[in-house]
């Protein structure tokens, strides 16, 4: 008999809509000769949507933000023993807060830029105060938000504290982060039980301030797989993306950003564990580079993870 899928989508967030087409993604791309798969539509946090989820064999989570992407609804789902295509709990509530996230792999060597962290109700800093602290220009954006909802570049002071306004807007944590010159660009990887797999390395060219979301989903950007830089280069971001993997207990795929500074300096972004499933993802780009089939991907994964919770 097939398998039994729930493509977990929608959300509470910003992402509401992209989910939705991520979920699209990852149904066109699934075995339907191994599997029967639903896209389950997720609003807010109204977990009695998924009074239902025994009825399936496995989860494939596709929520960009929250539930989904901060650890929520991997704790109901461990709670049921329905296994997941993401990463657990903690990796999950981790990797979700991008200042938490930064911090913590710097420590174990990963470079970063200087950053601050404001929360809404504890004293917000100056605009004088951040400037001082991160320079201008710099990135003011949700410390929980994605595809660059509520992020502004900021180039002058009387912008600063507009920017934290409206990045609040999208949670309830904001992060001043100071400008990184470099090349933009992003890897996906993913493992199993078995294997290790690094994906081709894309490189982020737009026209706009930065990448933002009329470049990630209106095409006002140019992605460019493989990325053009030198191999040595490549092999790094491939190589620190694996490791941080593991670092921090990844399933699944992960997507990492980073700027490779002028100065041949790899700084990490973030790191995304729900990535994008849409027709212009950027895992599915990565994969096509790679010569490998999204559905063989998909496969791999439901099957290890399945494998994991016997």
């Amino acid at each position: 008999m097939k398998r039994k899928i729930a493509i977990i989508a929608g959300g509470d967030s910003s992402e509401y809509e992209v989910s939705l087409r991520s979920a699209q993604g990852i149904l066109s791309f699934i075995d339907k000769e191994r599997y029967d798969a639903d896209i389950v539509e997720l609003r807010g946090a109204d977990f009695d949507t998924l009074k239902h989820i025994t009825d399936y064999d496995f989860a494939y989570i596709t929520i960009h933000g929250t539930p989904g992407e901060n650890g929520l609804l991997q704790g109901y789902l461990d709670m049921m023993h329905i296994p997941y295509s993401c990463c657990g709990v903690l990796a999950a509530a981790l990797t979700f807060n991008k200042y938490a996230c930064n911090h913590y792999l710097q420590s174990f060597g990963y470079k970063i830029a200087k950053s601050i962290l404001i929360r809404r109700f504890e004293k917000c800093p100056t605009a004088e105060q951040v400037v001082a602290q991160v320079g201008l220009p710099c990135f003011i954006k949700s410390n929980v938000g994605g595809s660059s909802f509520g992020c502004t570049k900021v180039k002058t002071i009387e912008q600063v504290m507009p920017a934290i306004e409206f990045a609040f807007k999208e949670g309830d944590e904001v992060i001043c982060e100071a400008f990184m010159k470099g090349t933009e660009v992003t890897c996906g990887v993913y493992k199993t039980m078995d294997k290790a797999v690094a994906f081709p390395v894309t490189e982020v060219v737009t026209e706009n301030e930065f990448f933002d979301y009329d470049a990630k989903y209106n095409g006002q950007v140019d992605e460019i797989t493989p990325a053009r830089i030198p191999d040595a280069l490549r092999d790094e971001v491939q190589r620190q993306t694996l490791r941080m993997y593991d670092i921090l207990g990844c399933q699944g795929i992960i997507r990492t950003d980073y700027i490779l500074t002028d100065d041949g300096q790899v700084m990490l972004l973030e790191v995304n564990t729900t990535p994008g499933m849409t027709a212009t993802s950027f895992i599915p780009q990565q994969v096509r580079a790679a010569e490998l089939e999204m559905r063989d991907v998909i496969t791999d994964i439901i099957e290890d993870q399945m494998k994991k919770h016997q």
